[in-house]
């Protein structure tokens, strides 16, 4: 049983301001690429990470092979941001969008993974991050996996959680095969913090 990390105003208050956050950085993405970004309603969800993998299978699509880019942040809190890439959809795409005139090699295509990771965990983390009055430290991203079975992405974790609060949202570009979906899995440790935060930021409204 997970109710008693999160209560159900603290989780839809979590859900408001990952939402806020996500949009901010939806608007930075847009301005880059010049194409309007689709956003889902943000998803929160405590998970038993032994089915961890089951849970973002859910999420992407059971037999979705992926690429997946890491990056931890600490502060108050701790946790890892991770952006998975539907390898189906919309490599071509987003490099032509960023200006890659070179053709897509596998080096070219992990920077453009890399970048893009970058922009998103560093806007849509750290706006959460801000709402919540918190400093974050972030690790620099590095690529978790290409060409993955969504249903193994996480399959060699090394995680001694017991709990992770799973906060998703995906991407799309409009007119555009373009897909991702940011992740960020936050340990049952952090929740204490993470709950006084979110009780003082419903308190503000």
């Amino acid at each position: 049983m997970t109710n008693h990390l999160l209560s159900q105003d603290q989780r839809e208050t979590m859900q408001e301001v990952t939402n806020i956050a996500m949009g901010q950085a939806g608007a930075k993405l847009a301005q880059l690429l010049g194409v309007f970004i689709k956003l889902s309603i943000p998803q929160v969800n405590l998970v038993e990470m032994t089915e961890i993998n089951h849970a973002l299978a859910m999420i992407v699509g059971n037999d979705t092979i992926v690429s997946a880019v890491r990056q931890a942040y600490s502060g108050p809190i701790r946790g890892e941001a991770i952006t998975i890439f539907d390898d189906r959809h919309g490599h071509h795409d987003l490099a032509d969008l960023l200006g890659y005139d070179e053709e897509l090699t596998p080096d070219t295509e992990q920077e453009l993974l890399l970048d893009t990771s970058n922009l998103l965990v560093g806007a849509c983390v750290s706006g959460i991050a801000r709402l919540l009055n918190m400093d974050l430290t972030f690790a620099p991203p590095a690529v978790l996996a290409k060409g993955t079975p969504i249903g193994a992405l996480l399959k060699n974790n090394n995680q001694d959680w017991e709990y992770a609060l799973v906060v998703e949202v995906n991407f799309t570009l409009e007119e555009r095969r373009f897909t991702c979906h940011l992740t960020q899995l936050m340990p049952e440790s952090s929740l204490m913090v993470l709950r006084e935060s979110l009780d003082l930021f419903l308190a503000s409204l």
